[in-house]
């Protein structure tokens, strides 16, 4: 590509460094050879020296009504300076900015990132009619902006309510660090896993209660989490909250960090035991491909898409989280059938390796850029660009 184009990436929610936006997708795009701008909140003293992505820092606003009102106009205005050929934007409060900065000359793209009109009908803080409301603001004014927009979606079951749009999926990177760690020699421990952001429904109350069922288990919840859910988890611990270890309260875990737990211990299994929400029940969670990745066996809630997602790479089991027995038995299978648990392993990372990665679908992703700007080809190949 002889004159670069431009594109910027916008999100006034999500941590500067988000795995989808900056490691994923801005990453991959800069390969590619466009020139690739993030506008996001962040302290300029924070940016990496010699960054190949240009930060546009915003301001930090910790409000959720200041950053939707002066974030986002703080971000139109600085969007529409760089006069970008591309505008990805990554946030529902984003759509005004998105359908102000559409002209004819340029392309907008709306990364929906989850199920927003499910997720605002679960907000446990407001009465139902309230859900139901603005769920339908929510649907009225998505439909309303984004019709001139091009829809990417991070999930599968969304093009049933996206037909129109493209899937990029949020497969993980493939990560050599994680790949080239062999757990062979090293023994199983009594030790589950949960990373990623802390929430109650997200199983939060699930995990902490398993410290109940087995006495030889320790659990490690390595993401971001309110300091006072994390009191209430140690609570419904009880007298076993000694096992219960948490790190990231009110506090961002980098992915780094993240990667490094993972190859840390030889994990008895990694947990995904969430209470049913429609939110949740058709995805493919991220954590299932970096758990993969990271050799770790399973142990999740019996939702039918994610029963036949084990079943299909016999990588983990399925049990209903609701049922002590089923629960404690899963844990104890994996701790007594070593041997099964390291299969699981391995038959989890072959698939990360083989179809379930991020290279696949950067690919998807230049093609798209390519055909929408009207660029025949990239600085470099999607084949030969490093983006395991």
């Amino acid at each position: 590509m002889t004159d670069k184009k431009k594109v910027v990436h916008m999100t006034t929610v999500h941590h500067p460094f988000d795995t989808r936006i900056y490691h994923k997708e801005c990453q991959s795009l800069q390969q590619a050879g466009f020139d690739v701008s993030l506008i996001t909140q962040i302290d300029p003293k924070a940016i990496p020296e010699n960054e190949d992505i240009h930060f546009i820092p915003l301001k930090k606003r910790k409000r959720r009504l200041q950053r939707m009102l002066l974030s986002t106009w703080e971000a139109y205005r600085k969007a529409k300076r760089t006069k970008a050929d591309c505008y990805h934007i990554h946030d529902p409060e984003l759509l005004p900015v998105g359908w102000l900065l559409k002209t004819k000359d340029n392309t907008v793209i709306y990364d929906i990132h989850e199920d927003y009109v499910t997720s605002i009908t679960q907000k446990d803080y407001m009465i139902k009619i309230a859900r139901s409301f603005f769920a339908r603001v929510y649907q009225f004014a998505e439909k309303l902006f984004s019709r001139k927009m091009n829809l990417c979606l991070a999930e599968k079951y969304y093009a049933d309510k996206y037909p129109n749009g493209i899937c990029i999926l949020n497969y993980p990177k493939i990560n050599d660090k994680l790949m080239s760690v062999s757990k062979e020699s090293q023994p199983i421990e009594d030790k589950l896993l949960y990373t990623g952001n802390v929430s109650v429904d997200r199983g939060a109350f699930i995990h902490a209660r398993l410290l109940t069922l087995d006495p030889s288990i320790t659990i490690h919840c390595i993401g971001k989490c309110p300091g006072s859910l994390a009191q209430e988890m140690a609570t419904l611990a009880g007298d076993e909250a000694d096992r219960l270890h948490i790190e990231g309260i009110d506090t961002f875990i980098e992915r780094e960090a993240i990667d490094d737990k993972y190859i840390e211990r030889n994990w008895l299994a990694g947990l995904a035991l969430f209470p049913p929400t429609e939110h949740y029940m058709r995805k493919e969670l991220t954590k299932f491909f970096e758990y993969m990745a990271a050799e770790i066996p399973i142990i999740c809630s019996d939702f039918p898409v994610w029963r036949a997602f084990m079943e299909r790479y016999e990588c983990g089991l399925a049990v209903n989280p609701d049922n002590a027995d089923e629960v404690r038995n899963a844990i104890r299978y994996l701790r007594e059938n070593p041997n099964e648990a390291r299969r699981m392993g391995h038959n989890g990372k072959r698939a990360v390796m083989e179809k379930l990665n991020w290279k696949h679908e950067a690919k998807i992703l230049i093609h798209w850029y390519n055909d929408l700007l009207g660029t025949s080809a990239t600085g470099a190949s999607p084949e030969s660009l490093n983006m395991e």
